[in-house]
C-alpha cells in the first residue's frame, strides 16, 4: 500500500469555511469514488506543538491507495480527477505531493 500526503497552504482571500465546505460536499465525495483509493482525509493544521509562529501549511491531505501505479496510469489523468484537481487548484498556493511510506 502506498501512501500521498498533499501539504498546502490556502491562497490568500480563501476562508476556511469556504474551502472546506467545498472539501466535505465535493472533494470528499470525488475523490473516495475513486476504486484505488481506499482512505482519503484532509486535516487542517491548528498549530505548532513546540515553538512560536505560524505552522509552515494549512492543511495535510492523506490518502490510502494500494495500487499507486494504477492510480498514476489510469486514474491520475482520467476527466473525473482532473476536474478535481482543477477545482482544488483555484483553492490552494504551492501543494507538495509527497508519496511516503512509514518506517518499519
Amino acid at each position: 500500500m502506498a501512501n500521498l500526503m498533499i501539504t498546502y497552504k490556502l491562497k490568500a482571500g480563501v476562508s476556511r469555511e469556504d474551502f472546506e465546505a467545498w472539501v466535505r460536499s465535493y472533494d470528499y465525495p470525488g475523490i473516495r469514488a475513486i476504486k484505488r483509493v481506499a482512505s482519503f482525509v484532509n486535516h487542517r493544521v491548528e498549530r505548532l506543538l513546540i515553538g512560536e509562529g505560524a505552522p509552515s501549511v494549512d492543511y495535510v491531505e492523506v490518502f490510502d491507495i494500494p495500487d499507486l501505479d494504477g492510480f498514476t496510469a489510469e486514474d491520475l489523468g482520467s476527466p473525473a480527477v482532473q476536474t478535481i484537481m482543477g477545482a482544488f487548484m483555484a483553492w490552494v498556493d504551492d501543494p507538495q505531493f509527497l508519496v511516503v511510506s512509514a518506517v518499519v
